[in-house]
């Protein structure tokens, strides 16, 4: 394949050098991570070795605390995840399609997606408490009005033509809500929910700020308070290959559940 075809505008590439240059980019990140610390250009308090990250990792595996942290994460995440799903998909599919509903809730949505989530920690701790439901309630507010706006917006795309089409071949309301403008806006809801995903993995450091006993964000605070770079390394190490296997799997929904969305 030759070069010039290689960096141009939406052209594919051979299946082989997608891997081959994912692969690359990986190997020089970790031979540039070797040069820094095996080469004796920065303290091990500053940034620990390879060996020792793999190290923490084989310490901890072999005592379960890794795969009780994660546990402890995921209960977390999926929970606020997930709730915040529930409401965010039908409110947002309603509100972009329907001025009546985005006039009421357009307004709350535009103030409280600028809030800074830990800015609100304290109030949650008044109201919820310390338990694992003011965790929940973190990732809930974290994701929930973010994913609002863009499945909104999501709707909002949705061609009229596709809706006046329905009508005039004699299809009623319900009718052209559930079988054209759902699926229609299914696709691009599948991508809102795959990326907020990943905001919601961002904010558990955030939501085991407080009064945690366990997960992986409690492990990276904890580890912190030592200097110990090796343990802080392994969380951000293992949170970035969960957050990639959901990744993964919201492709994989993606393609197997909306076989249509390639069109779209």
């Amino acid at each position: 394949m030759r070069t010039r075809s290689l960096l141009s505008p939406k052209v594919d590439i051979p299946a082989s050098l997608y891997l081959g240059l994912s692969l690359a980019s990986c190997l020089m990140i970790l031979l540039v991570w070797c040069v820094i610390t095996y080469g004796g250009f920065t303290s091990p308090d500053f940034l620990a070795p390879p060996g020792d990250v793999i190290a923490a990792g084989l310490k901890r595996i072999k005592d379960l605390s890794l795969f009780d942290n994660i546990e402890a994460s995921l209960t977390v995440i999926l929970s606020g995840f997930l709730l915040a799903s529930v409401f965010a998909v039908p409110i947002g599919i309603l509100m972009g399609s329907f001025r009546v509903v985005q006039a009421l809730v357009e307004p709350i949505t535009g103030f409280m997606r600028y809030i800074p989530v830990s800015a609100l920690i304290p109030l949650l701790i008044l109201w919820i408490g310390i338990g694992i439901e003011q965790k929940i309630m973190v990732i809930f507010l974290g994701t929930f009005f973010q994913q609002l706006l863009l499945i909104s917006d999501v709707s909002a795309r949705v061609s009229k033509d596709l809706i006046d089409c329905a009508y005039t071949l004699g299809a009623k309301r319900r009718q052209t809500v559930i079988s054209v403008l759902l699926p229609a806006c299914l696709p691009g809801v599948m991508d809102t929910l795959r990326v907020t995903m990943g905001w919601a993995w961002t904010y558990l450091v955030v939501a085991e700020l407080v009064a945690a006993d366990s997960g992986l964000g409690y492990m990276i605070l904890n580890a912190m308070r030592g200097l110990f770079t090796d343990v802080i390394l392994l969380g951000v190490f293992t949170i970035g290959m969960l957050g990639l296997l959901t990744d993964l799997i919201f492709k994989y929904l993606r393609q197997r559940l909306l076989p249509w969305s390639a069109d779209l």
